[in-house]
């Protein structure tokens, strides 16, 4: 048997052998994502071998299998790269081994524990496992046990599992750490000398969330002569901790981002950096990776200088804090903290003149009590404090990409890690430009700059309209996903021709690639990475992984609060439409739920119309379309499937005929 696998994983003459990324859907077929191949390479169940959803394969192409349509057809002949080797699930104990029940749907075997790897676990444990060996010629890969956690809370449980099945390793190698843990607390002065700009007595501070531990970025300022002032955007220079090619640096880069979740931050780096060597606390002497603006009020750049940097801040500000000083309070510094306010205003001002789309989000967070249940959920505003922020990170990201964008090596562009935002789909926004049409907004399409100009105008019309949130959210559906790459395409929704990511090295690995480049060039030596590209679009994926985990961890805690109601009537909003029914946003909670097609029946027979955004009754022509507000009950709450099911009370709109039901119920929290 060994001998024909082997066989059968050689190309065979005339066919083409490529590398690409698998996803695979419920019922077992794969499709391999090939790079340069505009149709995917399909592949049937017997043919993935052991290969899993997201995994880096190698696929045969067979000419001959084109049975699919147009579509390629293949063969998967080896795994490159897992994206995930470690699976929560139940515990399975035999007198001489084990096997690993898998939570994971995706994971379509059980993972076999040789007796001595399961590391105390007992029958009926949940744990979570490693797969340390799967060879073509296994069903079962080998694991061994990493963590018990039935002896965890539920919501300990639920978390770790989440970070799991997004394929986040939950600890750091031991070589990783002890690298961490070798670094002196103080710095060296004679690097300082040598080699940095020392701005240690520069007045400097950090604006931050109220719970934040990695500071990434601070600011300084200082007056200079004929109206214009010295701002300093410092950045934590991570890069000096972490070399290319170390320990340190390969778990940074397996994972790429931190993950952040309702109860707590996994990290990119161990907390020894990421919370104390590289955070920039206040009245800490800390290494930097600086941009200085010479710039006025009317934020005018006159020039700028990039380099390494010592700095010292003096103050560490909440959000809250800075905002009140913009309000009218004062402190120390608020002289200095205002002139950055009006700087930013104007900066603000000008990228919305030259294109950039002025779209507004929501983030809902959890309050939560001392064993991390749900106790409330807050809408955290975006204001000028926030925006302050913003806008000066924006400047330094910007002028770092413009800066190398001009470097070239043997007549070529040197390779970089863009922060890139594509044209929005052409076929998306015509459906969008229909739906805002219902609504007086006109849309000009012939230029990308002209759509973006309509895309802003609608904005600033529908403020503070009923429809406001559901242009918003179907107008940032139209747009392109942001990703990694070395092609510089710009960033269409920011207006930026260069941008790339450079303000937060110790929560993104892009950045730290970009501190290592920007060092090249700034020595006057800049290096080809050759696997740069490769490198961003892992960057990507684990950015999407990242989201996913937040997501499931968001839709976790709002099924745990929402189980307090079950029975209780809620307005809502329609969040979402598809074949099989609606979801819905509470406008209370903004907690998501679906109400099934066959709650509708008794209304009429309803079918998806994309165009409109909508379900429409084939008789009624009744529309529970996206935006449309409806009043909801809820029925169930399913905590393991990160479930809310939400049947309707009655249409919100008093032009629609609405559902008889019982008397609605007051839908206060169960004590």
């Amino acid at each position: 048997m060994g001998r024909k696998d082997k066989r059968r994983k050689k190309p065979s003459s005339g066919k083409q052998v490529v590398k690409g990324t698998i996803e695979v859907t419920r019922s077992g077929l794969g499709y391999v994502i090939v790079e340069g191949l505009s149709k995917d390479v399909l592949v049937k169940r017997e043919h993935i071998g052991n290969a899993l959803d997201g995994d880096v394969v190698k696929v045969e192409i067979n000419p001959r299998g084109k049975k699919f349509g147009s579509r390629p057809e293949g063969i998967i002949t080896e795994v490159v790269k897992r994206k995930q080797i470690e699976f929560s699930g139940r515990l399975e104990v035999h007198k001489h081994y084990a096997f690993l029940i898998p939570d994971n749907d995706k994971m379509p075997v059980d993972i076999f524990i040789p007796v001595q790897l399961t590391n105390g676990a007992k029958d009926g444990d949940k744990c979570i496992a490693k797969i340390v060996e799967w060879t073509g010629k296994t069903k079962n890969p080998v694991g061994e046990v990493v963590s018990v956690l039935s002896n965890e809370t539920e919501n300990e449980i639920a978390m770790q599992s989440i970070l799991v099945e997004s394929g986040f390793p939950l600890s750091f190698e031991d070589d990783a750490l002890e690298a961490a843990a070798r670094f002196p607390d103080v710095l060296d002065e004679k690097e300082i000398k040598e080699q940095r700009r020392d701005m240690r007595d520069e007045l400097t501070f950090t604006i931050d969330p109220v719970d934040a531990k990695d500071f990434d970025d601070a600011i300084s300022i200082k007056t200079l002569q004929g109206g214009y002032y010295e701002v300093g955007v410092h950045i934590a220079d991570v890069a000096y901790y972490v070399e290319a090619g170390s320990a340190l640096d390969e778990e940074a880069y397996r994972r790429a981002t931190s993950v952040y979740l309702p109860d707590r931050v996994l990290p990119m780096l161990p907390e020894r950096l990421s919370n104390q060597l590289c955070s920039l606390r206040p009245d800490e002497d800390k290494y930097a990776f600086s941009a200085i603006f010479k710039i006025n009020k009317k934020g005018t750049v006159k020039e700028y200088w990039l380099g390494r940097t010592a700095i010292r801040s003096k103050r560490r500000y909440t959000y809250e804090e800075a905002q009140e000083i913009i309000e009218g309070g004062a402190d120390e510094f608020s002289k200095q903290v205002l002139v950055l306010d009006e700087m930013a205003k104007s900066l603000r001002a000008q990228r919305f003149e030259k294109g950039a789309i002025n779209f507004s989000s929501q983030e809902v967070r959890f309050k939560l009590d001392s064993d991390a249940k749900p106790i409330g959920i807050m809408v955290k505003e975006s204001k000028d404090a926030h925006k302050l922020i913003e806008e000066f990170m924006l400047l330094a990201n910007r002028t770092v990409a413009k800066h190398v964008a001009e470097v070239q090596v043997k007549n070529k562009p040197l390779p970089f890690p863009y922060r890139v935002h594509d044209d929005p789909n052409e076929d998306k926004l015509k459906i969008f430009a229909a739906f805002a049409a219902k609504y007086g907004h006109r849309f000009n399409m012939n230029t990308p700059d002209q759509i973006a100009h309509s895309f802003n105008e609608m904005l600033e019309l529908a403020h503070g309209k009923p429809e406001q949130h559901v242009l918003e959210t179907l107008g940032i559906r139209t747009m392109a996903k942001a990703i990694y790459t070395t092609e510089n395409v710009g960033h269409y929704g920011l207006g930026f021709e260069h941008y790339c990511h450079f303000t937060s090295p110790i929560r993104r690995y892009p950045d730290v690639l970009v501190h290592r480049i920007l060092a090249d060039v700034l020595a006057g030596q800049p290096h080809v990475y050759k696997q740069l590209e490769q490198q961003c679009r892992h960057c990507s994926e684990q950015e999407r992984n990242a989201m996913d985990a937040e997501r499931a961890a968001n839709k976790y805690k709002q099924v745990e609060y929402m189980q307090a109601y079950v029975g209780g009537d809620f307005d809502a909003v329609i969040s979402g439409v598809a074949p099989f029914g609606f979801w819905a946003e509470t406008i209370e909670h903004k907690c998501e739920g679906m109400v099934p097609i066959s709650d509708l029946f008794d209304i009429d027979d309803f079918e998806l119309l994309e165009e409109e955004y909508a379900l429409v009754g084939q008789h009624t022509k009744i529309r529970f379309r996206i935006g449309d507000k409806v009043r909801i009950r809820v029925v169930a709450t399913n905590l393991e499937k990160r479930q809310i099911d939400y049947t309707l009370v009655e249409l919100l709109d008093d032009s629609k005929p609405q559902k008889k039901t019982s008397k609605a119920k007051t839908g206060k929290r169960k004590k």
